[in-house]
């Protein structure tokens, strides 16, 4: 799966000169040019170039050109590319008690999703992932919420009811919606505003800047405040290097991460009420309802989820109980 990524990343590194510089890396990008993750990891590049004062050159490499979030990953372990940075949600496939990040209604707010960030749980997964797949997390803030758009209004949870829900290829969003009452369908995220056009899919969810990217909103006009999942923005990068530099260097790195996820944090909490009053000026309709029936029937299904095997059992009480 990643050899097209890693030409790519072997072709462009080929061409990059940055030999002038002590310390030469790669950031892999594979958020859209201009998403919310790939302004993060810009301004990351920035601040290391600026403060690295010539010693230090990373170049970045934008959008999907070496590959997908999973690709760009697996060349992080690898070694092909040194830094990635996107929705931390990712690392469920090497983790799986990350597959929790990614359950709806787990967090209350983003105070509560930075408690999760400074527990024992969070630095426990962050360890495992670093000693078995070469992956070190420098750095991460809250990111982005999850809203719906739908060609019909939802008011309640009564109007889940059997609606065709377009959700990511990920066991714990589909077995959310599932849990909701719709009537989850595969569909690539490039072909959603189509299938959301003809039918095909009369819902689906995302981020909101991810969602108004892509002009979901104009094909299916009711944008919902569901906030069913809070994104977790990171900054990685692979251990193995980052273990070859200088205290100081890893000094430098590690506090560009924590503000660039910091500015990254900032920057959505300002964006997001923009970004959807300019869906309303496109003649979306957006809502605000009460989420309490749907945390609920969430809560529901945990103890079916954990008996199956999706994150340990205790897990989603024990982060619950984050103050």
């Amino acid at each position: 799966m990643i050899g097209r990524g890693l030409i790519g990343a072997l072709a462009l590194l080929g061409t990059m000169g940055t030999a002038s510089a002590d310390v030469s890396a790669v950031f892999g990008g594979a958020d859209p040019l201009e998403g919310v993750y790939d302004r993060q990891n810009q301004h990351f590049v920035d601040l290391v170039n600026e403060r690295g004062a010539g010693q230090i050159k990373l170049e970045f490499i934008r959008g999907e050109q070496l590959g997908n979030d999973v690709q760009v990953i697996e060349q992080v372990m690898s070694g092909a590319v040194q830094f990635y940075g996107d929705d931390f949600s990712f690392y469920s496939n090497w983790v799986p008690e990350l597959n929790i990040v990614s359950w709806g209604f787990l967090f209350r707010d983003n105070a509560h999703v930075q408690a999760f960030i400074q527990s024992d749980t969070y630095k426990k997964a962050v360890e495992k992932l670093r000693a078995e797949q070469g992956v070190r997390v420098l750095a991460a803030a809250p990111g982005q919420v999850r809203v719906t758009v739908s060609t019909r209004p939802i008011k309640g949870i009564e109007d889940l009811a059997g609606l065709k829900m377009r959700v990511p290829e990920i066991r714990t969003y589909l077995a959310l919606w599932e849990t909701l009452g719709t009537a989850p369908a595969r569909v690539a995220w490039g072909e959603t505003f189509l299938g959301l056009s003809t039918g095909v899919v009369e819902g689906a969810e995302g981020g909101i800047s991810s969602i108004h990217g892509a002009k979901f909103h104009e094909a299916a006009k009711n944008v919902t405040r569901t906030d069913h999942v809070r994104i977790i923005a990171h900054i990685a990068v692979n251990d193995a290097w980052f273990q070859s530099q200088s205290p100081e260097t890893q000094e430098l790195l590690s506090k560009a991460a924590q503000d660039a996820v910091n500015w990254q944090m900032e920057t959505v909490t300002a964006e997001q009420a923009e970004t959807l009053e300019k869906m309303a000026a496109d003649g979306a309709t957006v809502t605000e309802i009460d989420v309490t029936p749907l945390r609920e029937r969430s809560e529901v299904a945990v103890e079916k989820l954990e008996s199956e095997g999706f994150w340990p059992k205790g897990l989603w009480a024990e982060i619950q109980s984050l103050k």
